[in-house]
């Protein structure tokens, strides 16, 4: 490998951040800053100039995918040797295995699901899935079950069972796995840790084989996994960790995003660069990305846009969760250029519960899509208990539906949000049980609506005839498995899409309902502000005024965070403000209407050429220009490029690229030349051109 040309296409931050010396090292990586790029390249670059080994480097990610992507990408820079890549997990695994061959130990073995073994030590009434979900983040907390009840109070935590019956679980769960001589995930990096502090041999081999030390996505590092890092190390310095404090959405499972704000506190003497230059959404979407955050936009890492200006996020209000649906799918279609692939757009909401509707509101529009991870509503075992009571039910489906509704209740929205996928899942979209009641009442909701929904379409609705509608919804696929995403908004991170469908943000969803602690409603920022800059170049936003949840249609509000949000956005109006969001309609100019046949004219010309290039480039319309910047064009023609770049919506870079295509399109419609002008003058800026 070139050393030089692994330089060659990187920002100034990146350049630093790869080339720097400095350990450890702290790289503080915004969305869209090129973190990959900036860790490849790191490991890439010190290989090529002799001062790490590959044999002797160790990568730590949170994902298979991300082990995948990492290797992939150092293999196409050219690195040949191996470099070892996998999750906290797999690591400590492999390396466990080899301490107990070592020993001469027969390995345990690895428990994949540990509900089994569970199900049965937990007293008749409690949910086991919310028990396991306790011992897991009891765990990544690096806490003895001892320790945990007070845990639970002071982070203000709700399980949704008595903590004692968690510890009395816990305890016997162990002596479970320690009789049957079995090992769940979660013993995998604690035993780890333990081994290298309690044997000195095993230590030394493993200290000598990996001294390179990198860390993916350190934000979601818990503290054992930290204790574990530091263990490896033991004083060593070779270190280089990752992270954005501004993505930290996983603190409901234990991961902690001060271990990555106070790194030097772990880590003394570090270095920290700042990647800043966000290279993937437009400043309008970035704006709106930093209003969301609120006060913590001032850390290190607030974002400044390096592509060209686009449209404004626009805002919605919808009657109703149908309407909401609906509307989402026609916009979603009417925003496909003919050419582009439905995979440039997705749908991002809060919970998985929210998915099915707006899958079926894309299918009846005809809109090839997919829930990503699959259809996690009908995957969920309280939905399939239902639907069969459903099927079973020879009566009026109408009324098998309502008997549901009153089991169900009345219900706020509340679930938990949806995990990353790891070896402990066999999902990319896997649940966990924060609030585990409160969840499993949102899917069998969301089941109820999606009945009602059902039941408007089908004359004869019945069990059966539902149930075949639901597996219908669930698909959707166009031929070649190009298809529209429907995602959660944790499911959504590391991903990213040229046009983003933001739905369903009212209060008790964003924030989530239980988010009450000024931490909670922190991560809650956080989790939008992932959402938000999931999206390139165009941002849509809707709510719904009214949601059925249960037995009850109840009046929702807009999120708390969408005030902040429009307020930032220009220049595009609001459609449909309303509320806290109205505030911000008087800060955002209305665009100028035609007033006359010339006026006219030119905006139908530009519009028909901005349709023409859209459809080149198969992107949305708009993406090309805004309506509000045409309209500015007709009004008062630009004669220069400098008068283009003035033109609000368009500024210096679009003016290079597109400046000259304008004038052309202006000049072909421009009136007669005063006598002494040039031939073929374009009116002057700002002057009215004569009717007729």
């Amino acid at each position: 490998m070139d050393p030089a040309r692994l330089l060659d296409d990187l920002d100034a931050a990146q350049l630093e951040a790869v080339t720097t010396p400095a350990a450890p090292l702290r790289v503080l990586a915004g969305a869209g800053s090129g973190k990959t790029r900036v860790l490849t390249r790191r490991i890439a670059h010190r290989v090529a100039t002799g001062t790490a080994d590959p044999r002797h480097v160790l990568v730590l990610t949170f994902t298979r995918k991300a082990a995948g992507e990492l290797l992939a990408r150092l293999r196409a820079l050219g690195l040949r040797d191996s470099v070892t890549a996998g999750t906290f997990h797999a690591v400590a695994y492999a390396q466990l295995r080899a301490h107990w061959s070592d020993r001469g130990q027969r390995a345990p073995e690895l428990v994949d699901r540990r509900l089994p073994l569970i199900r049965p030590l937990v007293p008749k009434g409690v949910p086991a899935t919310d028990v396991s979900t306790e011992l897991e983040w009891a765990s990544a907390r690096d806490l003895t079950l001892d320790d945990y009840p007070a845990a639970v109070v002071a982070a203000g935590r709700r399980p949704g069972v008595d903590p004692e019956v968690v510890v009395d679980v816990g305890r016997r769960y162990a002596h479970t796995k320690q009789r049957r001589h079995l090992v769940d995930f979660d013993d995998l990096v604690r035993g780890c840790r333990d081994a290298l502090r309690a044997d000195p041999t095993f230590a030394a081999a493993q200290r000598w084989r990996f001294r390179h030390l990198f860390v993916d996505e350190f934000q979601d590092v818990n503290p054992l996994q930290l204790s574990l890092v530091r263990t490896w190390l033991d004083g060593a310095d070779d270190l280089c960790v990752v992270g954005d404090p501004h993505q930290a959405i996983y603190a409901w499972n234990g991961a902690d995003p001060e271990l990555l704000v106070d790194f030097e506190r772990w880590f003394p003497g570090a270095a920290t660069v700042v990647l800043d230059d966000n290279h993937r959404s437009t400043p309008q979407v970035l704006a709106a990305a930093a209003a969301v955050l609120g006060p913590a936009a001032t850390r290190p890492g607030a974002l400044r846009a390096h592509r060209p200006d686009g449209p404004a996020p626009t805002v919605h209000v919808l009657a109703d969760e149908s309407a909401e649906a609906h509307h989402v799918a026609r916009t979603v279609r009417d925003l496909h250029a003919p050419g582009a692939r439905w995979s440039s757009q997705a749908v991002l909401v809060r919970t998985n519960a929210q998915t099915a509707l707006l899958a079926e509101a894309l299918r009846v529009a005809g809109v090839p899509h997919r829930i990503r991870g699959g259809s996690s509503l009908l995957d969920r075992a309280e939905v399939r208990t239902a639907l069969a009571g459903l099927r079973r039910h020879t009566g009026p489906f109408s009324v098998a539906l309502d008997d549901l509704a009153a089991e169900v209740g009345p219900l706020e929205p509340d679930p938990e949000p949806s995990a990353p996928d790891d070896e402990s899942s066999s999902s990319d979209d896997a649940t966990p049980e924060g609030d585990a009641a409160a969840e499993r009442r949102a899917a069998l909701g969301a089941l109820v609506t999606l009945g009602r929904e059902y039941a408007r379409t089908d004359p004869r609705p019945s069990g059966d005839g539902f149930w075949g509608w639901l597996r219908a919804t669930s698909g959707g696929d166009g031929p070649d498995g190009d298809a529209v995403e429907v995602v959660t908004f944790h499911a959504a991170k590391g991903l990213e899409w040229p046009i983003v469908h933001l739905a369903g943000l009212e209060a008790g969803y964003v924030p989530i309902g239980h988010a009450r602690t000024p931490a909670a409603l922190d991560e809650e920022r956080r989790l939008l502000h992932v959402a938000v800059t999931r999206a390139e170049h165009v941002l849509r936003l809707t709510w719904a005024r009214q949601r059925t949840l249960g037995t009850r249609v109840v009046g929702r509000e807009p999120s708390p965070f969408l005030a902040e949000l429009a307020m930032a956005t220009a220049p595009e109006p609001l459609a449909n403000p309303v509320s806290g969001v109205a505030r911000a309609r008087a800060q955002v100019p209305t665009p100028v209407v035609p007033v006359d046949e010339a006026v006219a004219q030119r905006t139908d010309a530009l519009r028909d050429w901005r349709e023409r290039r859209a459809r080149a480039a198969a992107v949305p319309p708009e993406v090309v220009l805004d309506d509000a910047t045409l309209v500015a064009l007709a009004t008062e023609p630009p004669v220069t490029l400098d008068d283009v770049a003035a033109v609000p919506g368009i500024g210096p870079v679009r003016a290079r690229r597109l400046g000259p295509l304008v004038l052309e399109v202006l000049a072909e419609l421009s009136p007669p030349a005063p006598e002494g002008a040039p031939s073929g003058a374009a009116p002057r800026r700002g002057a009215r051109a004569p009717r007729g």
